[in-house]
């Protein structure tokens, strides 16, 4: 690809030990899987998988940008979510999942420190070791005195707790399933080989695939052309689930790119919504550099809905980034952080459009609360609840 950012001789070598280790387990397996198989080990192999190894993903510097290295302002906006459900829940705790660079978590703590709302615990479920060294050294640099407030988990807290989960940005990773619709079937895309290349491979799809599109046949109506392409993520019921079973009373907040099911499976979305990032550019070959580059899809919302209710939380809200992020107060926080100083002012100004403008990340980005054996009002839902739409 002409312009392509050039591997290291580093990065070389790992990709190529990348490529053996799904080689060795695509063959294993009889030389075909679904892509969910190969999605989790291209992004999660220990040692090898893109969230497992060193490369750095988050910021200008790495392959893409999420909203807490944009502005300071999203997470304060976080922390004033959190503290609502602190203050009627004492002695609560916070468990953030997947915290990327440690930013979010350290604008959260610092804004509930200035509120005296801190969490009596603030988890961070991290799998990947590295991105757990980078939250470390973040966090004691930033916010030394609160250490001991903070702890890394491997698994949720065995114990029950209260207080709030916050996920940005975890859900579209999550692997998920590829398929294909026909007139008279549905195709599951696969992983095969063709030579040294990883390439898609259609095998008939099983029987909850099967289901799976005739459920959404039934419900959207089948108007999607032959060979219509998409995904779902069978794993997200019994993932969300787990992560979430330790939360007694609270709220979980989910904060991701997606849509409710009918916009998501329209038929003019006859791709899908699978993207890879790679060094701020947009990829749309997943099979194109495993192990280096981020592979995501967009989260159906109305899937999400359908785990909450599973769980056993109600659906307390689901709005708009730009919505939320109004009604958690991001004007109030712009000017408390810009204090008398014009030329910060304006540089958080610019922050909050990319945060909020429809063609940034406004309207993509959609936040959705669960919540359980509380009943305060969560203030980032005031302003606009699509629920409807689920």
């Amino acid at each position: 690809m002409q312009g392509e950012p050039a591997f290291s001789a580093a990065e070389a070598q790992h990709a190529a030990l990348v490529r053996d280790h799904i080689a060795a387990a695509l063959e294993a397996a009889g030389g075909w899987f679904g892509f969910d198989r190969y999605m989790d080990l291209a992004l999660y192999a220990p040692a090898l998988g893109y969230y497992s190894a060193g490369a750095r993903k988050f910021g200008g510097g790495g392959d893409f940008t999420t909203a807490p290295e944009v502005s300071p302002l999203f997470g304060a906006c976080i922390a004033r979510q959190c503290a609502e459900v602190l203050a009627a829940l004492p002695g609560s705790s916070i468990m953030e999942i997947g915290a990327g660079s440690g930013r979010l978590s350290g604008d959260i703590l610092e804004n509930l420190e200035k509120s005296a709302l801190l969490p009596r615990r603030y988890w961070i479920l991290e799998v990947s070791a590295d991105l757990r060294a980078r939250q470390r050294a973040h966090l004691a640099e930033r916010l030394p005195h609160l250490a001991a407030r903070v702890a890394w988990l491997d698994a949720p807290p065995a114990a029950a707790f209260d207080g709030m989960i916050v996920a940005n940005e975890v859900l579209d990773a999550l692997p998920v399933k590829r398929f294909r619709r026909h007139r008279d079937r549905v195709e599951e895309m696969g992983v095969a080989r063709a030579g040294a290349e990883f390439v898609w491979a259609a095998r008939p799809g099983g029987a909850q695939l099967a289901a799976y599109s005739k459920a959404l046949a039934a419900t959207l109506g089948d108007h999607w052309d032959d060979g219509y392409e998409s995904e779902y993520r069978p794993q997200l019921i019994p993932w969300s689930a787990s992560v979430t079973r330790s939360l007694r009373a609270g709220v979980a907040l989910w904060i991701d790119y997606g849509l409710p099911r009918a916009q998501y499976y329209m038929p003019e979305r006859r791709d899908g919504t699978l993207l890879c990032h790679f060094r701020q550019r947009v990829v749309d070959d997943p099979f194109r550099r495993p192990g280096m580059q981020d592979i995501t899809a967009w989260v159906d919302f109305t899937h999400l809905a359908e785990a909450g209710a599973s769980a056993g939380f109600e659906i307390a809200g689901y709005t708009t980034q730009t919505y939320f992020l109004a009604a958690t107060g991001i004007d109030e926080h712009m000017r408390d952080l810009a204090a008398d100083d014009r030329n910060r002012f304006a540089r958080l100004a610019n922050q909050a459009r990319q945060l909020m403008m429809p063609g940034e990340m406004g309207e993509r980005f959609k936040v959705m609360a669960w919540r359980r054996g509380l009943d305060a009002a969560l203030s980032g839902f005031a302003l606009r609840d699509l629920r409807h739409t689920l």
